[in-house]
Formats: C-alpha cells, sequence, structure tokens
C-alpha cells in the first residue's frame, strides 16, 4: 500500500448522485472537492446537492416501494440480492480498502478490515430478510389475531465519515432487509466507498429506486433529507448537537429516528485484571481510526493499587505510537481534516490534567496531512473537561479509584451513555459492574467485536437512542400491524 502521493490504481466514482438507478449530477451542476486527509490535497470531486436532489431521490424510493419491483419481491429474494452485493464487496476488499484509505485516512489494514465487516452487514441481514417472523395472539373465541411486521416505507440515512463502507452496511442493509427503499446522504468529509458499492450494487441487480444515494453538505443536503416529508424514518449517526436538530425534524413529521450520536466510553480495570491481556486493547480502543470512534474507550478507571503500574505501561506505550501515512505498517492515521486537527489539538493544550505521555508524528508523515500525535493524562479528575467531552482523537484520560462502587459512580457519570468495559477475573464482580453500568453494551475482559454486526448497539441519554445491529435493528426498521378477525 502506498501513500498518497503515488497511488494510482483507485476507482473513484464520477461526482454524481445515484438516483432510480441512474447517475446524474446534482440539479444545480455543483461540485465540491474531496481532499485526503493523508496529505491535504483534493484528489476527487463529489456533487454539491441540495433540496432539489433530495426531492428527486425520494421520489424514486417512493415509486420502488410504491407499486415498484422492488415492492414485488419476496423476503427471500430481496435477501439474495444482499448476499450477492455482500460477495461482491469481498470481491473488492483491496481497491474498495485504498478508497477509504485514501478518502477517510486510516491505515490501509483497518480499512481492509472494514470492508470486510461491511460485506458481513449485507450477508448477515441477507440472511435474516426472510426469518422476521409474525405470531398469533390468542383471543376471544371467534377471532383469529395475527401480528406482521411490516416495512416502514421510504427510509433515510445519515451517515458519518469515520465508517464510510460499514455505516452503509450497518444503515442500510436492515433497512433494505426488512423491505423499505432508502435515500442516503453520506458525509462529504468521506463517502467514497458508499458511492463505490453502490455501483456494485447496480451490478447486482438491485430494482431502481432501492438505494438512492444524495452526496452534499450536512447543512443543505442533510438538512433537506431530514425535513423531507416523504421519509418514513430517519437513521442518523453523529454529534449530539445535529442529533437534536434530527429528532426535531422527525418530529414535525411524526416518524420515528435512530440516533447514535457518541460516547466517553470507560473500561474499568480491577487489581485482578490480566494486564498482560488488557494493556494492548486499552491503547488500541482509543487509537483506532485516530481515536475518531463513538465507542472509543477514552477513560480508563484503574484501582488504586495497579495505578501507577497501569500508568506506566500505557505511557510507555503511547510514547512507541507514531502517527503516520496510512500504509502497511501504520497503526495511526491522520484525523479526518484540519478542523478536527485543530479542534483535537486544543483540547491536548488546554487540558485540565497533567500530561504522562505523547506519541510522535513520523518525520515520513506526508506533508500537508492531518497527524496528531496520542497523548496520555492523568490522573484526571472525573469531571474536568478532558474526562467528559467527547475529542474524537488519540486522546487518553487515566482515572483512579478505590473500590467497585467508586468506579461504577465515576464510570456513570457523564452525559453519555455507549459503551463500557470491565476488567477483572472475578465472575461474581463482572456481573454486579456490568448491570450497573448506565450504557447500550458492555464488554468483559475485552473490548470491540471486530464490528459486532450480530450485537445490538446504541446508547441512551447524551449518545442517542435507538438500536443499530443485531435483529434489533430490524425491528427499528419495521412497525408491527395487528389484524384481528371476527369469524364467528
Amino acid at each position: 500500500m502506498k501513500d498518497a502521493d503515488t497511488m494510482t490504481a483507485l476507482v473513484i466514482p464520477d461526482p454524481l448522485n445515484l438516483i432510480g438507478n441512474e447517475w446524474v449530477p446534482a440539479v444545480s451542476g455543483k461540485t465540491m472537492d474531496v481532499v485526503s486527509p493523508i496529505d491535504g490535497q483534493p484528489f476527487a470531486q463529489i456533487a454539491d446537492s441540495d433540496a432539489a436532489d433530495i426531492d428527486a431521490a425520494v421520489a424514486a424510493a417512493r415509486a420502488a416501494y410504491d407499486g415498484g419491483e422492488w415492492s414485488t419481491l419476496t423476503a427471500a429474494e430481496r435477501g439474495r440480492l444482499m448476499i450477492r452485493l455482500s460477495e461482491l464487496i469481498l470481491e473488492h476488499v483491496e481497491d474498495l480498502a485504498q478508497l477509504e484509505t485514501r478518502d477517510n485516512g486510516k491505515p490501509i489494514n483497518q480499512a481492509r478490515a472494514d470492508m470486510k465487516v461491511t460485506a458481513r452487514y449485507f450477508e448477515y441481514y441477507g440472511g435474516a430478510a426472510d426469518k422476521v417472523h409474525g405470531e398469533v395472539i390468542p383471543f376471544l373465541n371467534g377471532y383469529n389475531v395475527e401480528v406482521h411486521r411490516e416495512p416502514l416505507g421510504v427510509t433515510g440515512h445519515i451517515i458519518p465519515w469515520n465508517y464510510p463502507a460499514q455505516m452503509f452496511g450497518r444503515s442500510v442493509a436492515p433497512a433494505l432487509a426488512m423491505g423499505n427503499a432508502t435515500v442516503m446522504k453520506p458525509a462529504e468529509d468521506a463517502c467514497l466507498t458508499a458511492l463505490r458499492i453502490a455501483q456494485l450494487a447496480l451490478e447486482v441487480g438491485f430494482p431502481p429506486g432501492v438505494i438512492n444515494i444524495v452526496t452534499g453538505r450536512g447543512n443543505v443536503a442533510g438538512q433537506a433529507l431530514a425535513d423531507h416529508k416523504g421519509i418514513d424514518f430517519i437513521s442518523f449517526t453523529g454529534s449530539p448537537e445535529v442529533g437534536v436538530i434530527i429528532q426535531t425534524a422527525a418530529a414535525k413529521n411524526f416518524i420515528g429516528c435512530t440516533l447514535e450520536l457518541g460516547g466517553k466510553s470507560p473500561q474499568i480495570v480491577f487489581d485482578d485484571a490480566d494486564l498482560e491481556a488488557a494493556l494492548p486493547v486499552l491503547v488500541n480502543a482509543v487509537i483506532q481510526n485516530g481515536g475518531q470512534t463513538c465507542s472509543a474507550g477514552t477513560r480508563v478507571l484503574v484501582q488504586r493499587g495497579i495505578y501507577d503500574d497501569v500508568v506506566a505501561a500505557l505511557s510507555e506505550r503511547f510514547k512507541g505510537i507514531a502517527a503516520s501515512g496510512s500504509g502497511e505498517d501504520a497503526v495511526l492515521g491522520p484525523l479526518i481534516s484540519a478542523k478536527q486537527k485543530k479542534r483535537v489539538e486544543t483540547y491536548i493544550a488546554e487540558a485540565d490534567a497533567p500530561l504522562m505521555a505523547r506519541g510522535t508524528v513520523r518525520q515520513d508523515a506526508p506533508e500537508g496531512g492531518y497527524y496528531v500525535a496520542p497523548a496520555v493524562f492523568g490522573p484526571c479528575d472525573p469531571q474536568a473537561r478532558i474526562a467528559q467531552e467527547e475529542v474524537f482523537g488519540p486522546v487518553l484520560c487515566i482515572i483512579p479509584f478505590e473500590d467497585e462502587a467508586e468506579a461504577v459512580k465515576i464510570a456513570n457519570d457523564t452525559e453519555y451513555g455507549l459503551v463500557a468495559a470491565i476488567w477483572t477475573r472475578d465472575g461474581g464482580r463482572q456481573q454486579r459492574v456490568s448491570k450497573a453500568m448506565h450504557c447500550g453494551q458492555v464488554f468483559i475482559n475485552g473490548y470491540g467485536a471486530g464490528g459486532g454486526v450480530e450485537l445490538p448497539f446504541g446508547g441512551i441519554r447524551k449518545s442517542g437512542h435507538g438500536r443499530e445491529k443485531g435483529f434489533a435493528a430490524l425491528h427499528e426498521f419495521s412497525h408491527i400491524k395487528t389484524i384481528i378477525n371476527n369469524h364467528g
């Protein structure tokens, strides 16, 4: 894998939207540059769309759902299309990964893993499409009562830049499995793999209007999709501030929404933890994807008896991490944009806690890239700004605690509630603390699950609501219809 200045063999989509299985320019004719975080240079363009393009995409999706070919397919037929798309993604893992790396900046090995997870989403939900069953409810004599799960109709999907391909699969695949038609607005900062996967979907043979993709700015095209009266549901992953806007728009149109809005996830390390197993996971949980992951384990809570040892070990590991270009040996790539780099560097410069260690930026990192050396702070006051706010960069806070009760209190004492981890060999403690966590997902003696496609995922409080992944996502993208038959 080569860095941005020498990569040449990429399949870069044209600056077009996919609407009704046709690749079309924005109605306005406007385009915008795509800048690679690796070197800060533009290397492609996308359509700079607005409400007119969203209107066309929603109309195409509506036609597909209301009487189009898509509406005539059985669940098994929908599933076969999705599984074929999964297979095609696997055939194109390398060119998709190279495109993701150029567009997003993540190390190539992480990008390859992302493509395999994306394929797994379509495989999993393709296999699940004909396995969402209804039920019969015992009722009065002379009645037959059936409960059916049905698609919502046209679903809108606004996805972020940190995992463009994965988020395509995570958000759109369960909606398709349930029989919805979709309109997606990917993030303008990184969306080329979403467009490339859409090209593969056309090769597979998805009917017109089933998958529509409109690129553009969040406050223009994204807002138009969220506000559109022609959609029946909206799925959004992004910041809490934008989540408020999305939820408000959904409420005005009397539709539902799922919101995944980030976190400040704790990893609790008790004094009986297997540190040899824990330490590499603690590090990877905050530097993966440059720390630009909603579920990043950015707070490490350490019991005081082992605090000094853990701090020393984590500091030593962080000192050895160098941000670099996204080649085969990279573990920490650039951040997504100059704006994000400045934001993270400001958090580091203004941190209200002692700096324990910093990594470096490699000398051969391409000039102009958005590189930030990773940082470890500690001991952090649990109420410190850097311990409470989502930095979205390779920044770790270490917080000491005395006992189980204090660990639980500190872990739960933020506005977020997405993921947590518990490191202990004590089986009783594992159960007590996992049940006490105020969040949507808890790992015991581990963190992350290789995409976790099968595992319901989502948060509470400022982390959002609703669930993605697993069968729970199929329920989000469907509604219940109860049929009561008085047959006498």
